[in-house]
């Protein structure tokens, strides 16, 4: 299993960034992916997760009503449309995921390579 994330960059207060999480090598499409992040002297954590059994999704408070989490390309991309983009969510994002298509915690057995998000004027 292979995952390769992608769509960090810089971005100013109140803009917004798309990420993308393209899986590959999982024998069934119901697999769990999720995204989590990590800040300069920060412990890594969860962001948002979606469930490619059903689709149902989860948030960090932090980021409810400004990220989404979706599927694409027949369930092998996930996208975290980020918006109303703030400094504090300044961190490496990773996507991880797991056959498990529900869990979503540290404990994924697979995780990509991070991709830096930095927000700032």
């Amino acid at each position: 299993v292979q995952l390769q994330a992608s769509g960090g960059g810089l971005v100013q207060p109140g803009g917004s960034l798309r990420l993308s999480c393209a899986a590959s090598g999982f024998a069934s499409e119901h697999y769990g992916t999720g995204w989590f992040r990590q800040a300069p002297g920060k412990e890594r954590e969860g962001v948002s997760c979606i469930s490619g059994r059903d689709g149902s999704t989860s948030y960090d408070d932090s980021v409810k009503g400004r990220f989404t989490i979706s599927s694409a390309n027949a369930k092998k991309t996930v996208n975290l449309q980020m918006n109303s983009l703030k400094p504090e969510d300044t961190a490496v994002y990773y996507c991880a995921a797991a056959d498990d298509p529900y869990l979503c915690d540290y404990g994924m057995a697979y995780w990509g390579k991070g991709t830096q998000v930095t927000v700032s004027s």
